[in-house]
């Protein structure tokens, strides 16, 4: 049985037991939680069910925010992951992806550095618990006729009045596009499975929220296309190149031809999560402790390597990658990073200024494991070989210290500050503290202005790397990159006229200067940059609706992205516009329109599988391009549904588009997707 078989087998039959377990919890208490007003309505829906994060609990609030019912982001396919920003990807759902615009890193301290899955896994402080009076679940599916598809089915219910538990379960797949021997020739499997609760005081003066997430993701990696070129003797005998040479030439998808067959990468992440928070002094003086185990497991195989040239004995070359220093059979390249984090603190707010003040430890340590030698072989086999430890083992035991404070002046001025300090670092190599982040904004009517200023040491695999085909040892070598960031900021919504019914404008304006970068070079390996480098960077959205139709158009502009270390298209859009209506006296609800994403052509980051990390090239630069898709959703009570045509322009200026250097991202497909919400 294929493997791609197999998943779909394992993956029926969970779905088909959380399927039952779902209904069998659904049937059992609903004829009791209901509560039903004189005329036999049911009371619960939307409105009787709210999400609370974090993040409010942590500002001493819990009065939760309604359930997103609206149409506006369920066919847009950034929403249906949990990072909606604008990523580069490798052309498929699933595949490494990085952020495509700048993102501050506010992250200190020791730090895995692979992240290229991280679009598709929870972040366990930002896990919604519900508060609802009524049992709650929902399922969403989304599928379309190229292979791709995210499943995702929740339930949480109440046991008390004020503890709540909840599990779901998520699944995202897809399909090869490249060098498909079938329409369902595997190439991602995604599964995360999430438990979660909540629990608070009859007098509200403690809370609870906790979840345990399990999440498993194999991605298929085929080192891009392999564009098809030969030589040949022209009519006046002159040699001549023949065959796919040419970025355009390279559009036909299944036929294409890659690099690898046999190669993977797998992640499983692991992690237990619950803050408490207790008040001591009403909400002027409340503590809380914050609790994070996870351990993070990167492995990168690939079982058929190929000689370019057999007879090269000593340090022989192989097919796509671009050296072997370890074994010329296979590749077998591992990590695993293991971390506790334990939070302490005090919080309050009053009428005119909020607070939050922590001190964090964190403990952890890291493992990688490659395969024994056998470069020298002149027949390599894979029999015999066993994975040793490849870099020592390191250990990190961290101290950071940090807050928040915000005040307001009579609703007229308002001003943040936040921040976060390592400060003490024992038992590591790594001696690149102290790190910092500092922000601060003030806000006045529709304007703001923010200032950022940190530093950050490199990622752990920036510092040290050893496997079968790269090894560096950085440690003490990199500076931190220190960045600040100037930003002003405009928020307009403009009053109601006789035409527009609604009408907002936002826009945005800041520069970066960025220094001492770390990043991967042309050869795949980390370099620091020795110029800083300066971004100038706009935004502006705007939205309005005339009668029952709605346009909303955002755009980001990156003046200086395109230096070393940093691949930043210069203008990347994003367009809808739609008509909506009900039909059916007022039963369906529904929307049509179209969505135009465009980028401006740049030399985009390529990609290195062994490493899981997206470097720098100079050869390949991806054309700009517009993606148009129509699309119909429509809501019917507790239903939501939406047909979709993505890529509809197709063959009416290129026949496709590259995503990353000699990968293609996905030709003109119909997407379906539906989602329904139970509220008893």
């Amino acid at each position: 049985m294929k493997a791609s078989q197999r998943g779909f087998l394992s993956f029926g039959q969970a779905l088909v037991g959380l399927l039952v377990l779902l209904l069998t919890l659904l049937a059992t208490p609903a004829a009791q939680a209901q509560v039903v007003d004189d005329s036999t309505k049911v009371l619960y829906g939307p409105k009787t069910t709210r999400l609370i994060y974090e993040a409010e609990v942590l500002r001493d609030s819990t009065a939760g925010t309604p359930l997103d019912t609206t149409l506006t982001r369920w066919p847009q396919a950034r929403f249906w992951f949990h990072d909606t920003t604008f990523q580069q990807d490798l052309g498929a759902v699933g595949t490494a992806s990085r952020p495509l615009l700048y993102q501050p890193n506010l992250q200190l301290g020791a730090r895995l550095g692979r992240n290229v899955f991280d679009k598709y896994a929870r972040d366990a402080s930002t896990v919604p618990y519900y508060d609802s009076r009524s049992p709650y679940s929902f399922f969403r599916y989304i599928q379309s006729g190229a292979g791709e598809q995210v499943f995702e089915i929740s339930y949480s219910r109440s046991l008390k009045k004020n503890f709540s538990i909840g599990l779901a379960y998520e699944r995202i797949a897809s399909n090869k596009i490249l060098a498909a021997r079938s329409s369902r020739d595997g190439l991602v499997e995604h599964s995360n499975l999430l438990f979660f609760g909540r629990y608070q005081t009859e007098d509200e003066r403690y809370h609870l929220l906790f979840n345990f997430s399990n999440v498993r993701h194999r991605a298929i990696e085929q080192g891009g296309i392999r564009p098809i070129t030969s030589r040949a003797k022209s009519e006046n005998g002159d040699s001549i190149t023949i065959g796919e040479s040419r970025p355009q030439e390279l559009f036909k998808y299944s036929q294409e031809q890659v690099y690898l067959t046999q190669a993977a990468n797998t992640e499983a992440r692991d992690e237990l999560y619950f803050t408490q928070t207790y008040r001591l002094l009403g909400r002027g003086l409340t503590v809380y402790h914050t609790f994070d185990a996870k351990r993070q497991y990167n492995s990168y195989s690939d079982a058929a390597l190929v000689r370019l040239n057999p007879a090269e004995v000593y340090f022989p070359r192989v097919l796509f990658y671009p050296r072997v220093l370890r074994n010329t059979a296979a590749i077998l390249d591992r990590a695993e990073l293991r971390q506790v984090e334990n939070t302490v603190g005090v919080l309050g707010r009053t009428k005119v200024v909020e607070y939050r003040l922590y001190g964090r430890l964190r403990d952890a340590s890291l493992v990688t494991q490659s395969l024994t030698v056998n470069q020298f072989s002149a027949t390599p086999a894979t029999t015999g070989l066993s994975l040793v430890q490849a870099a020592p083992k390191r250990t990190f035991n961290e101290l950071f210290l940090g807050g928040t404070a915000s005040f307001n002046y009579h609703t007229i001025y308002a001003i943040e500050t936040a921040g976060e300090l390592h400060a003490v670092s024992i038992g590591s190599p790594y001696q690149n503290y102290p790190e910092y982040w500092l922000r601060a904004s003030i806000r006045t009517g529709p304007l703001s202005a923010e200032a950022l200023s940190s530093s950050v040491s490199p990622t752990l695999t920036q510092q040290e790397f050893v496997g079968n085909n790269y090894e560096w040892h950085n440690i003490g070598r990199f500076n931190n990159t220190n960045t600040t960031q100037l930003t002003a900021r405009l928020k307009l919504k403009i009053p109601n006229f006789s035409i527009l019914s609604e009408h907002r404008f936002e826009a945005s304006g800041g520069v970066v200067n960025i220094a001492n970068l770390v990043y991967y070079n042309d050869l795949a390996m980390p370099a620091q940059a020795s110029v800083a480098r300066n971004l100038v960077i706009g935004f502006a959205r705007h939205q309005v609706r005339v009668g029952r139709v709605g346009l909303d158009n955002q755009a980001t502009y990156t003046q200086g992205g395109d230096v070393d270390g940093l691949r930043i298209p210069k203008l990347v859009t994003n367009s809808r516009i739609f008509y909506e209506s009900y039909i059916f006296h007022k039963a369906l609800f529904n929307q049509i329109g179209a969505e135009l994403y465009y980028q401006s052509s740049y030399k985009a980051f390529t990609y290195s599988p062994s490493t899981q990390q997206f470097y720098q090239q100079d050869y390949f630069t991806i054309r700009n391009y517009p993606i148009v898709d129509v699309f119909l959703s429509a809501d019917i009570k507790a239903v939501s549904v939406f047909l979709k045509v993505a890529y509809v322009n197709q063959g009416v200026l290129d026949n496709g588009y590259f995503a990353t250097p000699y990968y293609t991202g996905y030709p003109r497909r119909f997407q379906f997707g539906v989602k329904w919400n139970f509220f008893n």
